[in-house]
Protein backbone atom coordinates (compact mmCIF):
# COMPACT_ATOMS: atom_id res chain seq x y z
CA UNK A 1 0.00 0.00 0.00
CA UNK A 2 1.50 2.78 -1.20
CA UNK A 3 1.46 6.02 1.65
CA UNK A 4 2.17 9.81 1.65
CA UNK A 5 2.86 11.55 4.76
CA UNK A 6 3.07 15.64 4.76
CA UNK A 7 4.39 18.05 6.74
CA UNK A 8 5.92 21.34 6.75
CA UNK A 9 2.86 23.70 6.34
CA UNK A 10 1.88 26.65 8.51
CA UNK A 11 1.55 30.37 8.29
CA UNK A 12 4.57 32.89 7.52
CA UNK A 13 4.49 36.42 5.94
CA UNK A 14 4.89 37.46 2.46
CA UNK A 15 8.71 37.23 1.32
CA UNK A 16 9.57 34.38 4.43
CA UNK A 17 9.99 30.53 3.58
CA UNK A 18 8.61 27.18 4.05
CA UNK A 19 9.73 23.35 3.57
CA UNK A 20 7.69 20.64 3.19
CA UNK A 21 8.42 17.18 3.05
CA UNK A 22 6.59 14.28 1.51
CA UNK A 23 7.18 11.03 2.81
CA UNK A 24 6.41 8.32 0.92
CA UNK A 25 6.41 4.53 1.16
CA UNK A 26 5.12 1.05 -0.06
CA UNK A 27 6.66 1.06 -3.58
CA UNK A 28 10.19 1.58 -4.57
CA UNK A 29 10.65 4.97 -4.39
CA UNK A 30 13.12 5.09 -7.39
CA UNK A 31 10.07 4.26 -10.31
CA UNK A 32 7.90 6.91 -10.14
CA UNK A 33 6.81 10.50 -10.51
CA UNK A 34 5.93 12.54 -7.65
CA UNK A 35 3.98 15.98 -7.58
CA UNK A 36 2.98 19.16 -5.54
CA UNK A 37 -0.60 20.62 -5.83
CA UNK A 38 -2.20 23.31 -4.29
CA UNK A 39 -5.62 23.81 -4.08
CA UNK A 40 -7.34 27.04 -2.33
CA UNK A 41 -11.35 27.12 -1.61
CA UNK A 42 -13.59 26.91 -4.75
CA UNK A 43 -10.93 25.69 -7.15
CA UNK A 44 -9.66 22.83 -8.46
CA UNK A 45 -6.03 21.49 -7.03
CA UNK A 46 -3.61 22.57 -9.60
CA UNK A 47 -0.27 20.95 -10.02
CA UNK A 48 3.22 23.26 -9.00
CA UNK A 49 5.77 21.48 -9.66
CA UNK A 50 6.95 17.58 -10.02
CA UNK A 51 9.96 15.70 -10.33
CA UNK A 52 10.53 12.22 -11.74
CA UNK A 53 12.45 10.04 -9.39
CA UNK A 54 14.45 8.19 -11.47
CA UNK A 55 16.13 10.60 -13.63
CA UNK A 56 15.50 13.39 -11.46
CA UNK A 57 14.01 15.91 -14.15
CA UNK A 58 11.43 18.60 -12.58
CA UNK A 59 9.16 21.02 -13.66
CA UNK A 60 7.63 24.18 -12.06
CA UNK A 61 4.70 26.21 -12.99
CA UNK A 62 5.18 29.76 -14.06
CA UNK A 63 3.53 31.11 -10.79
CA UNK A 64 6.40 29.43 -8.49
CA UNK A 65 9.33 29.11 -11.40
CA UNK A 66 12.01 30.65 -9.69
CA UNK A 67 10.93 30.94 -5.96
CA UNK A 68 10.15 26.98 -5.09
CA UNK A 69 12.28 24.18 -5.74
CA UNK A 70 11.47 20.07 -5.43
CA UNK A 71 14.45 17.90 -4.53
CA UNK A 72 14.61 14.36 -3.56
CA UNK A 73 16.19 12.82 -0.08
CA UNK A 74 16.90 9.29 -1.22
CA UNK A 75 17.95 8.21 2.46
CA UNK A 76 14.46 9.09 3.61
CA UNK A 77 12.64 8.41 0.92
CA UNK A 78 10.97 12.11 0.95
CA UNK A 79 10.27 14.63 -2.10
CA UNK A 80 11.13 18.12 -0.32
CA UNK A 81 9.24 21.20 -1.86
CA UNK A 82 11.47 24.33 -0.50
CA UNK A 83 9.65 27.76 -1.52
CA UNK A 84 10.97 31.07 -0.95
CA UNK A 85 9.80 34.28 -1.61
CA UNK A 86 6.11 33.59 -0.55
CA UNK A 87 3.47 35.93 -1.94
CA UNK A 88 -0.19 35.70 -0.24
CA UNK A 89 -1.23 34.27 -3.51
CA UNK A 90 0.90 31.08 -2.81
CA UNK A 91 -1.88 30.33 0.31
CA UNK A 92 -3.64 27.34 0.03
CA UNK A 93 -3.79 23.29 0.99
CA UNK A 94 -0.83 21.90 -0.34
CA UNK A 95 -0.83 17.80 -1.82
CA UNK A 96 1.65 16.05 -2.25
CA UNK A 97 1.02 13.09 -5.04
CA UNK A 98 2.67 10.20 -6.83
CA UNK A 99 2.12 7.80 -9.18
CA UNK A 100 3.86 5.51 -11.96
CA UNK A 101 5.85 8.41 -14.55
CA UNK A 102 3.09 8.72 -17.61
CA UNK A 103 -0.11 7.65 -16.02
CA UNK A 104 -1.04 10.23 -13.85
CA UNK A 105 -1.62 10.74 -10.31
CA UNK A 106 -2.91 8.20 -7.95
CA UNK A 107 -1.74 8.43 -5.04
CA UNK A 108 -2.28 11.33 -2.57
CA UNK A 109 -1.50 13.02 0.36
CA UNK A 110 -3.61 14.57 3.58
CA UNK A 111 -2.39 17.91 2.42
CA UNK A 112 -0.31 20.58 4.76
CA UNK A 113 -2.38 24.13 4.63
CA UNK A 114 -0.03 27.20 3.86
CA UNK A 115 -0.69 30.76 4.89
CA UNK A 116 1.06 33.87 3.81
CA UNK A 117 0.10 37.05 5.28
CA UNK A 118 0.51 40.17 3.79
Amino acid sequence: QVRLVESGGGSVQAGGSLRLSCAASGYTYSSICMAWFRQVPGNERDVITTINTRDGSTYYSDSVKGRFTISQDNVKNAVILQMNSLKPEDTGMYYCAAGWCGSGYTYWGQGTQVTVSS
